[in-house]
């Protein structure tokens, strides 16, 4: 039996470190630091009746140790990493304690059971299977009266295997066969016990036993699909034809997910040309591949000549590989091939005779016309009433998490909840997060407990119209597991396949308001932050709004009343309501007019279409400062300018060449997709633009 503690020490000993003094004043590794995990004591003793036990302490991220033998003595022992220490014991049974020091002072506490006796091992019991999910791995267990250890000769020529008795030994064939393992119970005794087992078949995994990793949710228009069990697949499709290869073909079903199996595989096709495919609007090629050899593979996709190019498969034996393969590299090569005319694929067999399952072949793109805000990683925002639960939404009155509160679950405050831009979810919880009754835990900071430990594939879907996130995958989730749509969890194995959350995106997409309605009248509410960068919400391509009144100006804010551009004027003036006025989250900033724009008289035009002049063609080399707290907005380029070219800070400008160095707009942000600038353009003349990002 073995227990374990944690504990913080505020210095180390003087045995774990030699010195306080470093020439390096960096601590930010102290941030990350971590106690020692997997301490163990391993206890061999010599077989001649003495109770000469050597001890032997081993843990992860541990530099030093002290062993307390639990026999009365009072010094302990100090033992470096990699060492051991002897003590002789009279028979009986003891609690032997094991500290393991980290570099930062971190220590974890481990209490074991030994039990030294004279008699010889009575009643070996003996378990020897193969592991279900490691190919040729066979996993031993020995139990014992009066055995302190025991040595297993896997019979292959190895190194005999040494463990406490009652623990498991695992050992790893090179190749599947007969053995025969040999298991001898050892204590204090001269005597030992012995078990051998004869032709021992050690097997190995020549299939899956778990489907390929969920896909994430995607939009048809952003998908050609060949064969997935997620998305519409093509028609017409001959996963075999004849082409003369030695390969055999098999449509290995697991559990109900298919999967195409292709078994020595020197090379194989996989035919549509009566449907060819047009990915020419596409960015990358998916397709998940297992294999239990040490063998790799080749894809080609080939358009009609033919023409292909192969693209290496580097496989991991034993488990799925996945692959997004960008399609320039099927471009970028030579011959040619032709993405807008896909008509076969051809996988390669490297070595040419071992055996794949593919799963998951399609053409994708980044999601087109959906919403992006909420992309990027998340935070519970780390102040009071972030996470609370009430009768309504907005009212936190029940419960909520105060500063205190914060602080004491700092573990849970730095779990990240992230949105990737291909649709897929994640809870990243790292090594501890806090774990309530309900999942088995105290109400305190724990190791995460499965499904809600991100161990689980997720996908999100994020309405906008609705205001809503729908997370797809058991375990995944937002704020606290336990709230679902139907009600509180009580126990981990309930966890819903699918939650769905009310959501509000706000500063510009930093922050984003949550809530829950888990049972009747009872709304979890959570307030999150996104992580990396400060807020650019001018970033992005903006145009004047093709509305009547987006372009005026008048003697006030917010009249133009003097002259404005009606429904007629915006058509007449197209090739000035496209012009872009691009913000950089760098700070730069570019006017893009394309081939013409609205041309006056003061430019030598005639209040029409015409070329852009100089310098208010988009040449600037511009930057922009956005003063939010001022509401101005700072154009810094000599011909840089938003909405009309003649307004500036000093009047209406009569000549190109009178451009100023910067000109300083007001500006009021709307909502994320819309502002409104203006600019004083001489006294009690305010010319006034509405823009709209695109």
């Amino acid at each position: 039996m073995k227990t374990v503690k944690y504990i913080f020490s505020l210095c180390l000993i003087a045995l774990l470190i030699n010195s306080c003094v470093t020439d390096d004043d960096n601590t930010d590794f102290l941030n990350s630091a971590a106690a020692p995990t997997n301490v163990l004591a391993t206890f061999t003793v010599t077989q001649d009746n003495t109770g000469l036990v050597t001890i032997t302490p081993t843990a992860d991220g541990a530099t030093a140790f002290k062993v307390f033998y639990g026999d009365g003595t009072i010094e302990a022992a100090s033992v470096a990493q990699g060492q051991n220490t002897t003590h002789i014991y009279d028979e009986g049974t003891y609690s032997v304690k094991v500290v393991a020091f980290g570099l930062t002072g971190l220590e974890t506490e481990i209490t074991q059971e030994l039990v030294v006796s004279f008699n010889p091992p009575e009643n070996l019991m003996v378990t020897i299977e193969n592991d279900a999910a490691i190919s040729k791995q066979v996993n031993v267990t020995a139990t014992a009266d009066y055995a302190m250890f025991y040595e297993v000769d896997f019979g292959d020529g190895s190194e005999v295997l040494q463990t406490n008795i009652g623990e498991v030994t695992s050992y790893t064939y090179e190749n599947a066969g007969l053995y025969t393992i040999t298991v001898t119970a050892m204590g204090a005794a001269i005597e030992t016990t012995t078990y051998t087992e004869v032709d021992f078949e050690v097997t190995e995994i020549v299939q899956p036993l778990s489907s390929a990793p969920t896909q994430p949710s995607r939009s048809d228009t952003d998908v050609i699909s060949i064969f997935s069990g997620t998305y519409t697949d093509i028609t017409g499709v001959d996963f075999y034809p004849n082409w003369g290869q030695s390969t055999t073909f098999n449509l290995f079903n697991l559990g109900g997910d298919e999967m195409l199996q292709y078994t020595n595989l020197n090379y194989q096709g996989i035919d549509f040309s009566g449907t060819p495919i047009d990915a020419s609007q596409m960015e990358y090629l998916h397709v998940d591949v297992w294999t239990a050899d040490e063998n790799d593979a080749k894809i080609s996709p080939i358009s009609t000549g033919p023409n292909e190019t192969a693209y290496d498969l580097d496989l991991t034996a034993q488990q799925w590989t996945s692959f997004d393969i960008p399609l320039s590299f099927f471009t970028d090569q030579n011959p040619l091939v032709d993405l807008s005319d896909i008509i076969q694929f051809k996988l390669d067999g490297n070595p040419a005779e071992g055996t794949i399952f593919v799963d998951n072949l399609y053409f994708w793109k980044a999601p087109s016309g959906t919403p992006t805000g909420v992309v990027g990683t998340w935070k519970l925002s780390s102040t009071a009433g972030s996470l609370g639960v009430g009768p309504a939404v907005g009212d936190i009155g029940w419960w909520n998490c105060d500063s205190d509160c914060v602080i004491e679950r700092a573990c849970y405050y730095d779990d990240q909840y992230i949105f990737n831009a291909d649709g897929s979810f994640s809870n990243v919880l790292g090594a501890d997060t806090w774990v309530e009754g309900w999942q088995g835990g105290g109400d305190t900071c724990g190791t995460p407990v499965a499904p809600h430990d991100g161990s689980g594939a997720a996908t999100f879907v994020y309405d906008e119209g609705a205001a809503t996130i729908t997370l797809n995958g058991v375990g995944a989730y937002l704020g606290v597991p336990k709230a679902t749509n139907t009600g509180e969890l009580s126990n981990p194995a309930d966890a819903p396949s699918s939650v769905t959350y009310n959501v509000t995106l706000s500063n510009f997409d930093t922050e984003m308001s949550v809530y829950i309605e888990a049972g009747s009248g009872v709304f979890w509410q959570f307030n999150f932050t996104k992580e990396g960068a400060a807020p650019a919400p001018l970033a992005g391509s903006w145009q004047l709004s093709a509305e009547a009144g987006s372009l005026g100006v008048g003697p006030t804010p917010g009249d133009i009343s003097w002259w404005n551009c009606d429904a007629v004027c915006v058509g007449d003036r197209a090739c000035y309501y496209d012009d872009q006025y691009v913000f950089g989250s760098d700070g730069s900033f570019s006017n893009v007019l394309g081939s013409e724009t609205w041309i006056e008289a003061w430019q030598g035009g005639g209040d029409a279409c015409g070329v852009p002049v100089a310098p208010h063609d988009g040449s600037a080399n511009a930057t922009y400062d956005l003063d939010l707290d001022a509401g101005t907005l700072t154009i810094n380029g000599v011909g840089a300018y938003i909405g009309l070219a003649k307004a500036v800070n000093t009047g209406e400008i009569a000549s190109p060449a009178d451009a100023p160095t910067s000109i300083v707009y007001d500006i009021t942000i709307i909502d994320n997709n819309t502002i409104n600038v203006m600019v004083e353009a001489g006294a009690g003349v305010f010319w006034q633009y509405k823009l709209v990002k695109i």
